[in-house]
């Protein structure tokens, strides 16, 4: 049954193919199948990438709790140029530079409050399938071999450009293309590369060698999701040539469309800069880990569109922090205030009041998440929420069943979009409340050196006392 109190769910979003929001309609009823694109594992993950992998992380969130059975697949590229040369570099099989890095980026993502797809393929351990789709399109005249080499022929497919709204005219005069005078056509793409020396290798029917980059993402999301998914996603720089490319190779293969919804969030800049390593603002999560919270980068990812870009700076990260600060001290102060209020004291006559004021916030947020994700507008809800429920608890003995409600709110929104988890703060809660018990123990020893020792040291940790009618509370900076 769909969340949220409505019982039709609505979802519109933003289909890169026709530039227009489109009410969303999975092809199975309330099954969803999804498809982003995941790593090429040569190095740490950098911070652009982990926009991609929180707003698919909340896109699979939202519509599970929206009542949609969600299957979730990531891949890891674990072959290619990227990887054969890191490899040589550090004197290491691709191999175990795949499965050292794949490691790092379970620990990298799990920081970031990212939940494991449901399935992680290996473009390594899909091989026999890539050899029988591409056979399958040399067989339909969509792709041909030349001296080992299997390329797609894109004229082949009429459709080719659609993705990223261009003719196959444009794309040549536009593009980067390799140049290759065996190749048909400039914009033909290798589906099957021959062995170099040194290099990885399989068996194929055109001899040894390994696949391209295009066609392994077309195999791993139609051997774990069929032929149609319901979504297929990733950053701005995938829509040409990577997933045009997918488009082409699947649909030219099966005569069915590949993914009903394409979905790519927008590019994110450093510093108003583009990111990259020639101008040495390149960053790894790994890196920014050291010194930045996490919670405090996924926090940031989602104060923007997903569609939008995004400027990340050190002056933005720490206005991201406060704002962070604000709604965990609003969830930390529900919690602690509703251990303190009995269980059986008469409520107020404005309850009903306050509850139907908690129901529209509750409508407010699910109308901006059913509006493409707008996790943008769905924070601001939290905001507005966060200033009236501080109002309400300063000017008044607030009800059992008003706090109650309102903190099941924040935490249901909380395990949508990421946060507030009561996991994360219990080993923090354990150690501020043994502090306040022990400077409370001292003050009623009148140990006032002891008591303040103790009251510097919650400073030290950014924890702010309050005294209250129901006992000392706390809060962060």
């Amino acid at each position: 049954m769909p969340q949220g109190g409505q019982e039709k769910v609505t979802i519109r979003v933003f289909n890169t193919v026709t530039k227009k929001k489109e009410e969303f309609v999975p092809a199975n009823k309330n099954k969803v199948g999804i498809y982003a694109c995941g790593p090429t594992v040569y190095d740490f993950f950098h911070i652009g990438n982990a926009r991609i992998f929180i707003v698919f992380d909340v896109i699979r969130r939202y519509l599970r709790w929206r009542g949609y059975e969600v299957k979730f697949v990531q891949n890891f590229t674990d072959i290619d140029d990227k990887m054969i040369n890191r490899a040589n570099e550090l004197g290491i099989t691709v191999a175990e530079l795949a499965e050292r890095n794949i490691e790092a980026y379970f620990e990298d993502v799990q920081a970031l409050g990212v939940e494991p797809a449901d399935f992680h393929p290996k473009a390594t351990e899909h091989i026999t399938e890539m050899v029988a789709l591409i056979q399958t399109l040399i067989e339909k005249g969509m792709a041909y071999e030349v001296e080992g080499d299997v390329y797609f022929h894109t004229p082949a497919f009429e459709q080719y450009g659609e993705l990223s709204n261009q003719p196959l005219a444009e794309l040549v005069s536009g593009a980067r293309v390799d140049v290759d005078e065996r190749k048909k056509h400039p914009l033909d793409f290798a589906l099957w590369k021959k062995q170099k020396p040194g290099e990885p290798a399989w068996e194929s029917p055109w001899g040894k060698g390994r696949p391209g980059w295009h066609i392994e993402c077309s195999v791993m999301a139609s051997k774990y999701l069929g032929d149609t998914l319901d979504i297929h996603g990733g950053g701005p720089d995938l829509i040409f040539p990577h997933h045009e490319n997918e488009k082409a190779q699947s649909e030219g293969a099966t005569g069915k469309k590949f993914a009903k919804y394409w979905l790519h969030a927008g590019y994110l800049n450093i510093n108003q800069e583009k990111m990259s390593k020639s101008l040495g603002n390149f960053m790894t999560v790994r890196e920014i880990r050291k010194h930045v919270d996490p919670e405090v980068v996924r926090f940031f990812m989602l104060s923007a569109h997903y569609r939008n870009p995004i400027n990340y700076s050190a002056e933005l990260l720490q206005q991201t922090e406060s704002g962070l600060a604000r709604l965990n001290n609003v969830v930390y102060n529900l919690r602690d205030l509703l251990e303190k209020l009995p269980q059986n004291k008469a409520e107020s006559v404005d309850v009903q009041e306050k509850l139907a004021v908690l129901l529209e916030y509750r409508q407010r947020f699910i109308a901006a998440m059913d509006d493409d994700f707008n996790t943008a507008d769905g924070l601001a809800v939290l905001f507005d929420l966060a200033r009236e429920t501080n109002a309400y608890l300063q000017n008044r003995e607030p009800s059992r069943v008003v706090v109650e409600k309102t903190l099941a709110f924040f935490e249901e929104v909380g395990s949508i979009l990421g946060f507030f988890a009561k996991e994360a703060g219990k080993e923090l809660d354990v150690k501020v409340n043994a502090l306040i018990e022990g400077r409370q123990a001292a003050r009623e020893a009148k140990d006032w050196l002891a008591a303040d020792a103790i009251r510097a040291e919650l400073q030290a940790m950014g924890i702010v006392l309050e005294d209250t009618p129901q006992g000392v509370r706390w809060r962060k900076k």
